[in-house]
């Protein structure tokens, strides 16, 4: 009877009810913020508040993921409680733009198996934790995206040292998702057997093709089971020794059925050796002149520092060059370079154009000239030269060939000068000249690394508040308390 009674009590009826109600309450909201969570991971409702748009994708990673061909699947490598919250967030937008994209979250401890299943000896980069692994099972193609390539670098020219710049979180995994879904991959093929640059010469120059998606084999016509395919194109750079006849044979009829060559004639090759190579750049108007270009101690703006070798061409607007030169992208540095004659008048199965020309006062040393004093002298002609050029030619087979030259090497191959300049966007933008391809470069503008200083605009508002709060607080206190004065 005692318990009953205590049931009858009204502290306890109401008490237990009060706390009943208050546990479901709790229970409810809990759920409700499990579904809405629930819901906005995979919708992609969540906000970003962050300065920089980090986790916010823009219009051309949408347009890419509404064209997807094939599914796409991420793993992220991220043992639990270390993950890059800004990277998982991101991935939920993917996946919430795309029923084709999914991702998931493992450990490589834990799943070993994906070292050997996404590691190749081709592969230029490791699995290793802190990584994506970007696939598309219907191609079989993978891409390992590590820490490293998250983030944009600049050079501090007065430290010497590069910095971080931005964060390419957005820009490199829609780049890997266009990649591994590509029905076919460009391919240059890279001539040996001359003397030409070799693999270890050209690390720079192959790792800036694959990394943008190009695959580069190493060519020779000593492979008997090599064969040239007129839909690659042909890089012979700075070749010593002249090609035989039958090579000869081999690339005109790559190039009647419309393969494309990129050429690199450096002022030190002894092109004056080599009849049939020059033969071979001429087919296409590339003139090459024997000497060393040098800019005028009065054009200062055409040098580096005092380096009169160190040439800064000026980019001529082309198809290759028009939106280099239009976004102000178009800065490089030739050090040491060959002169070409500027092309004349055009036929109508040949077509070329200048695309890097010095300044008008420019001149070309002989190389069997005075070298040891740059000062110009009465027997230098004066400029202004070709330093690089662009052509097309119509085949006798009706097929149209491709073919670019550049008087200076290190702009292929110079890490440091990819470094300064606008070299690699240059570089790429000849390759897809060369390819007829679409644009590798996505223009996806990295996300800046420094938060903005405060300006006073933006502490306005906030000095503001600082001030209405309190005031206001006071206010109401006033309109409540003072009918209330007298009592």
């Amino acid at each position: 009877m005692k318990k009953l009674s205590i049931l009858k009590n009204p502290r306890f009826r109401y008490g237990s009810l009060s706390t009943l109600i208050l546990c479901l309450l709790l229970a409810a909201l809990i759920g409700v913020n499990f579904i809405f969570g629930t819901l906005e991971k995979k919708n992609g409702w969540r906000v970003d508040y962050s300065f920089n748009g980090i986790t916010t994708t823009g219009g051309i990673t949408q347009q890419i993921l509404d064209q997807l061909p094939h599914p796409v699947h991420i793993y992220a490598l991220f043992p639990k409680g270390q993950e890059d919250g800004p990277l998982m967030e991101l991935l939920d937008r993917y996946a919430a733009a795309s029923d084709l994209v999914s991702w998931e979250q493992t450990d490589i401890a834990l799943n070993p198996g994906l070292l050997t299943r996404y590691q190749s000896d081709t592969s230029e980069t490791a699995v290793s934790n802190d990584s994506l692994i970007v696939t598309c099972e219907a191609t079989g193609r993978w891409k390992v995206l590590a820490p490293g390539d998250f983030v944009s670098l600049s050079l501090d020219y007065e430290a010497g040292t590069f910095t971080s710049a931005g964060y390419t979180y957005e820009s490199r995994i829609t780049s890997a998702i266009n990649y591994v879904t590509r029905s076919e991959i460009p391919c240059i093929q890279v001539l040996q057997g001359h003397n030409e640059l070799n693999e270890a010469e050209l690390a720079v120059f192959t790792e800036l093709m694959t990394a943008n998606h190009f695959d580069v084999q190493f060519f020779s016509f000593a492979d008997q089971d090599a064969v040239l395919d007129p839909d690659d194109t042909l890089a012979i750079l700075s070749p010593m020794r002249d090609f035989t006849d039958e090579e000869m044979e081999k690339l005109t009829a790559f190039a009647g059925q419309g393969g494309s060559f990129l050429f690199t004639c450096d002022y030190t090759d002894p092109l004056d050796q080599m009849p049939n190579y020059q033969a071979l750049l001429r087919s296409y108007g590339f003139l090459a002149r024997d000497g060393l270009v040098i800019a005028s101690a009065e054009e200062a703006g055409s040098y580096y520092s005092d380096m009169r070798i160190a040439l800064i061409p000026t980019m001529l607007s082309t198809d290759v060059t028009y939106d280099l030169v239009a976004t102000g992208v178009d800065t490089l540095l030739l050090v040491g370079s060959r002169a070409f004659e500027i092309p004349g008048q055009n036929d109508r199965n040949l077509d070329v154009s200048t695309v890097l020309s010095t300044g008008y006062k420019a001149y070309l040393r002989s190389m069997s000239g005075d070298l040891s004093s740059l000062d110009q002298k009465d027997e230098d002609e004066l400029g202004p030269f070709a330093l690089s050029l662009q052509a097309r030619r119509v085949t006798t087979e009706g097929y149209i060939s491709r073919a670019f030259v550049l008087g200076c090497s290190t702009v292929l191959t110079d890490a440091q000068i990819h470094a300064m300049t606008d070299s690699q966007e240059f570089i790429l933008r000849v390759v897809e000249f060369l390819l007829d391809a679409d644009p590798v470069d996505l223009n996806i503008m990295a996300k800046s690394a420094l938060r903005p200083q405060l300006s006073v605009r933006s502490v306005t508002l906030g000095s503001v508040l600082l001030v209405a709060l309190p005031l206001s607080v006071l206010a109401v206190a006033f309109i409540v308390l003072w009918p209330r004065r007298n009592r």
